[in-house]
């Protein structure tokens, strides 16, 4: 930014607030520093300010800054926009080919780091595994493809916006801006400055919306009213006129004023000890309970005062005379893990079941790992309970399920919509909608999500390709390139054609023993499924080593896989073993196995070999899915498939009851002894004669070697 010309007057302008967004902090102080020589009237809160200034050129960006920024506004009519929208460079019509997907389009260049990702890395073994896209998600940094590289036009710059030469200065005053709040580019700030006399702002507008009144319970304590401070006036060299204020006896005068303010009788506030409680245990837990998420709404809101939990006439001779339905065993057997209990793929209470999932989520993107945990407890068992909840009593009844869940059901219950507060706050935080956009990429966890938006400042996917596309893992890349895509669901026949191909595969590879096992979502009787997983295994040890690899080539060469993101090939390196007890590598997690996470493109279409009108080969129209390719040794199968087929939290209780009841460590690639770390061979590998006979015998085995009943994989629906 050039030097402020002396003439330049920015001082009959209301007042001016800087956006950080995309702005380094050398710059933004260098701009404050123009600014204020100028006499702007600098505000460093956007609820005061009239004109704001930032590096931003498109209206949403402009009124997500303002709802950020806890601005109560209306947006004005975008004809009146349209009007006042500044002239470009004649651009290619749409549709031509010279012209780059505009989605996807670089406003200007941002040099960042190469970033590794290690949110989604898989936890340790006793830490919860909700939200991970896979059980062994990993993101391994690598460079950039060359085909993934999007188009780095830049926006055609604002021209015909600058004032002729000679003309005279443009004069805003802010009744200018009454009752307005206007969003400019910041390149209006560096022309003025050039040519020294103020721009118009309109040329360079970006977003204008109308000011609602600020609410009448507002929580900032208004200063006492005191005299006004005399000002004298003088001129400067350019014989521009400046103002000073005089501060003599000043604080004196501000003293005593205050003294009197403080003395007179103020209005009684509304205070109970019951609110002050529940607002300390809210802000202790971090609770989404009856009260507002972020600051977004709570500028409207002094307090929310939590319901207690009404008792009717009926609920009381229900609870006295035993007429609730009878208690399965688990529950009055108080059993907490859910792996000793069915839970089936529809719930009587799934629609109250969603809503706490929802705040489940929230809690995982905010970074409360032990609020995760216990929503998870909550919703699996409520999902195994066998009846339809009408009463908080049976809510309280069931294991994992306390006051607080009591609270969200009764509010659920008797609100007119079924739905909770905390989960219409949560769906309506603007911040939230951003985590949630980012943590729904491909290769993005919570952590990396939160980083992009704190850290990064990153609001869009088009924030991520513009400003950071070369910092981005290979994973990532790919996550953002089909996001779209990814998102769509896989239906069950779909599913079936997948293993089948893999299966055939894999047997041309080897031999014709292979076996591939459907896992994940399918098993557990979904209609539809976010991504594919798949177990191959054979009954020969040897011939699973190196297996993952074998296969990914052989699919490659047909072009079914379009993109291998991680080939890991861990357990064939330790001799495929059973994961050791203290193992050596940083975080293991619940799966060690050989696998292959790639990006799969259906090769069948019409017109695939007859090509269009001219001969040229038809566009694959198919979607690209996920798909995990799992390779597990024959002598521990059975808890590969049984991890990878079980619901999150059944997965977490099957560890936890091993380490609890059994003293054991379990894991996708085996048991061991936690005191020893010796081996257990609950699938009878040891005697060839009693080895198991297909991997679903050996899933059997293990439930019994864990003294657990056989459950179903449609009753391991914990959600």
């Amino acid at each position: 930014m050039s030097s402020t010309p002396s003439k330049l007057d920015l001082s009959s302008f209301p007042n001016v607030y800087v956006l950080h967004t995309h702005v380094p902090d050398a710059e933004l102080h260098d701009i404050e520093q123009h600014l204020t020589k100028s006499g702007a009237p600098l505000t460093y809160d956007i609820c005061e300010a009239r004109l704001v200034l930032g590096y931003i050129s498109k209206p949403r960006r402009a009124k997500f800054e303002l709802q950020a920024g806890n601005v109560r506004f209306k947006g004005v009519d975008p004809l009146y926009l349209t009007s006042a929208a500044p002239q470009t460079e004649s651009m290619p019509e749409p549709g031509s080919p010279d012209l780059p997907p505009a989605k996807r389009r670089k406003l200007r260049k941002i040099e960042t780091q190469s970033t590794t990702d290690q949110s989604t890395a898989s936890e340790d073994e006793d830490s919860s595994t909700v939200g991970s896209k896979t059980e062994a998600e990993v993101e391994v940094g690598a460079e950039p493809l060359s085909q993934l590289s999007i188009s780095q036009t830049p926006v055609p710059p604002i021209i015909d916006t600058l004032s002729p030469p000679g003309s005279p200065p443009i004069s805003h005053t802010p009744k200018d801006f009454a009752g307005r709040i206007k969003v400019v580019n910041l390149q209006w700030l560096n022309d003025s400055i050039r040519l020294g006399y103020p721009q118009d702002v309109q040329k360079y507008l970006v977003y204008e919306a109308e000011l609602l009144p600020s609410s009448t319970r507002s929580q900032t304590r208004s200063c006492p009213a005191a005299a006004p401070c005399p000002v004298e006036t003088s001129r400067d060299q350019d014989g521009n006129t400046r103002g000073r204020t005089i501060v003599s006896r000043d604080i004196l005068d501000r003293a005593k004023a205050e003294a009197e303010a403080e003395s007179k009788p103020k209005p009684k506030a509304y205070f109970s000890r019951a609110a002050k409680r529940d607002r300390l245990s809210d802000a202790a837990k971090c609770d989404f309970l009856n009260r507002s998420f972020t600051s977004t709404t709570s500028q409207n809101t002094f307090y929310q005062q939590r319901h207690l939990l009404h008792q009717t006439t009926s609920e009381y001779e229900e609870d006295a005379s035993g007429a609730l339905p009878p208690m399965p065993d688990w529950v009055l057997q108080n059993k907490l893990y859910s792996c000793e209990r069915a839970t089936p793929l529809n719930s009587p209470n799934a629609a109250f079941s969603a809503q706490l999932m929802e705040i489940r989520t929230a809690r995982l993107l905010t970074n409360d790992e032990i609020g995760v945990r216990a929503y998870s407890t909550s919703i699996a068992s409520i999902a195994a309970y066998p009846y339809q909840i009408h009463s908080t009593g049976e809510i309280l009844a069931l294991p994992g399920c306390d006051q607080k869940i009591a609270h969200l059901f009764h509010e659920w219950q008797t609100s007119p919509d079924h739905r909770t507060q905390a989960a219409k706050d949560i769906e309506n935080d603007p911040v939230l909608k951003v985590l949630r956009l980012f943590y729904e990429i491909w290769g993005v966890g919570a952590a990396t999500a939160r980083e992009f938006y704190y850290d990064k400042k990153w609001r869009d996917l088009d924030d991520i390709v513009e400003f950071g596309w070369s910092s981005l893992s290979r994973v990532q890349q790919i996550g953002v390139k089909y996001y779209d895509e990814f998102l769509l669901k896989i239906p069950r026949v779909e599913v079936e054609a997948i293993a089948d191909v893999v299966e055939r595969h894999a047997k041309k590879v080897v031999d014709e023993r292979i076996q591939c096992v459907i896992v994940g979502g399918y098993r557990r009787g979904k209609v539809e499924s976010g991504d594919v997983d798949l177990i191959l295994s054979h009954p020969e040890q040897s011939a699973t080593a190196g297996l993952v690899d074998k296969v990914v080539r052989s699919l490659e060469q047909e072009g079914w896989i379009t993109h291998t993101l991680i080939l890991n090939m861990t357990n064939t390196k330790r001799g495929q073993e059973t994961l050791p007890y203290i193992s050596n590598t940083k975080s293991a997690g619940f799966d060690t196995l050989d696998k292959a996470l790639v990006v799969w493109q259906d090769q069948s279409y019409r017109g695939k070999s007859s090509g269009d009108e001219e001969g040229k080969e038809l566009k694959n129209p198919n979607p690209h899915r996920r798909v995990d390719i799992i390779i597990s040794p024959w002598r521990t199968v059975g808890c590969a498939v049984a991890g990878w087929t079980s619901g999150t939290t059944f997965q977490r209780d099957l560890r936890r009851y091993a380490k609890k009841v059994k003293g054991w460590k379990f894991d996708s690639s085996g048991v061991r002894e936690r005191g020893s770390g010796r081996w257990i061979d609950l699938e009878g590998w040891g005697d060839p004669k009693t080895r198991c006979k297909d991997a679903y015998e050996a899933e059997r085995r293990v439930f019994e070697g864990l003294g657990l009943q056989y459950r179903e994989p449609w009753d391991r629906c914990t959600g």
